[in-house]
């Protein structure tokens, strides 16, 4: 894999907040979240990721898209957003307790440039479907700004820790030196950035990442839109050699320093946060799935459609959220999530208005049922649950489910199963997280699994670089 050391535009902290100008990543943001961010500061990143819409715009303008580009041009020339004086890579660590438990947790990586390359070069792969609308988006966005404000969450192995060592200084555990920069979000993470600029270190860098091969964590889609636009620029550009450097000024050698690499043309690299898998402090947390609107469900009958591929059991404890305190439904939710949990091999729980079921799968019929699917998706939690549950027991389509026309995500399962409870959904199925083992032999057998497969916590903030084209 080929990275690059860059010169990020970076919030100037002695004219804005950074708590105040930060922001989840784009696809997280809800509409009160986004209301918050617009008054929270005029400064922040809301108004270029993920601006207000107006029945006033037009195609050919204004529009969302060039009024991000009219706030990120003001605020340089406001110098809100300034240029770094060198290039530079910046460990990025983000300490934060794991959701459900109080469990602390810091999960460390680092911010460069990284080439773009088609998944049939194998040195990134995917490991999740994506949709051409939110590809559309940000390829709208992307031509208007001309510039990552976000970074996308890749994932390597280096099991020896060698980068690990460089940036931080050590191999695995917390960051003693202080942070050139910190930030908690409102979800309590602390986000801490330091900068580093000695060229040996980042062509040592460079070189350990060289032979990696890289897993889309979290951003398939500004992946993909990205690598799309790089290849129609190198075709307009008239490159053919996509992996020699271009003379950049920011770059260049200085007197005693080495040579820094840097892409071919702009388009050719993305700015990506770079995390490695061997290390401790990933955490992958499971997305359970609710149905809702449909036509005549009966538990009774599900249940009988389900009894040839699993072993099923009733269970004696629910799920509260209504009424609760947090430490209630947090303490509820646990509770009926142990039998789970506790379960070896594929299972899941039914929540339903007649109570909670544990179905524990039968490998052998599953595996016929689902003969046209490989062997190492079928065996995945989330595998079984789409194509075996929601498609042949419940009749869901994939058409359907792509459109989430009957099928909507929770983070929270006692939410989902006070839903079915109220009456606004037919059933919830909650399952297990998706494994950083199971990711990897999937995403490098060149498989696919369905969308929302993995919900990686926590996520990237948003703001804390941005690479320019222009």
């Amino acid at each position: 894999m080929r990275i690059y050391p860059f010169r990020a535009l970076r919030y100037d902290t002695s004219k804005v907040a950074l708590e105040q100008v930060v922001t989840q990543p784009y696809d997280k943001i809800s509409p009160a979240m986004q209301q918050a961010y617009y008054d929270a500061s005029p400064y922040n990143l809301i108004r270029v990721i993920l601006g207000k819409k107006f029945d006033t715009d037009t195609e050919a303008g204004p529009n969302v898209y060039t009024r991000a580009a009219d706030s990120l041009k003001e605020w340089r020339k406001e110098a809100i957003l300034e240029e770094e004086s060198e290039p530079a890579v910046y460990g990025y660590a983000q300490r934060y307790t794991v959701p459900g438990t109080t469990e602390v947790r810091e999960r460390r990586g680092f911010i460069c440039l990284g080439h773009l390359y088609d998944y049939a070069e194998k040195v990134v792969y995917r490991h999740e479907q994506t949709l051409s609308k939110p590809k559309s988006d940000r390829l709208n966005l992307f031509k208007a700004t001309r510039t990552y404000c976000e970074q996308i969450y890749m994932l390597y192995s280096d099991p020896s820790f060698s980068v690990e060592k460089l940036i931080f200084g050590n191999a695995t555990g917390h960051v003693t030196t202080p942070p050139d920069q910190s930030v908690t979000d409102e979800y309590g993470v602390v986000h801490m950035l330091w900068k580093v600029t000695d060229p040996q270190i980042l062509n040592l860098v460079v070189g350990a990442m060289g032979d990696k091969k890289l897993i889309i964590a979290d951003g398939h889609h500004r992946y993909e839109t990205s690598t799309a636009y790089a290849r129609e620029r190198a075709a307009e550009l008239g490159v053919s050699d996509t992996t020699k450097s271009f003379e950049s000024p920011s770059n260049r050698a200085d007197e005693g320093h080495a040579q820094l690499p840097t892409p071919p043309f702009p388009e050719a690299a993305m700015m990506m946060t770079l995390v490695n898998m061997d290390a401790p402090g990933i955490t992958i947390l499971p997305t359970h799935r609710l149905v809702v609107g449909l036509k005549d469900f009966s538990v009774a009958a599900f249940l009988e459609r389900a009894k040839p591929y699993f072993e099923i059991e009733k269970l004696d404890v629910a799920a509260k959220s209504s009424g609760t305190t947090d430490e209630e439904s947090l303490e509820s939710a646990n509770e009926l999530l142990a039998p789970l949990n506790a379960t070896e091999g594929v299972a899941m729980i039914a929540a339903t208005a007649e109570g909670n079921y544990l179905l524990k799968a039968n490998a052998e019929a599953i595996s016929k049922a689902l003969s046209n699917i490989s062997e190492k998706q079928r065996q995945l939690d989330v595998v079984q649950l789409h194509a075996l549950v929601l498609e042949q027991l419940l009749g869901l389509t994939q058409e359907s489910i792509r459109n989430q026309e009957n099928l909507r995500y929770l983070r929270s399962a006692s939410d989902a199963v006070a839903k079915v409870a109220s009456g606004e959904a037919n059933v919830a199925f909650l399952i297990k997280p998706v494994t950083l083992d199971q990711l990897r032999d999937v995403s490098l057998a060149l498989d696919v699994m369905p969308q929302k497969s993995t919900d990686f916590y926590p996520k990237l903030l948003s703001g804390l670089a941005f690479y320019a084209l222009d």
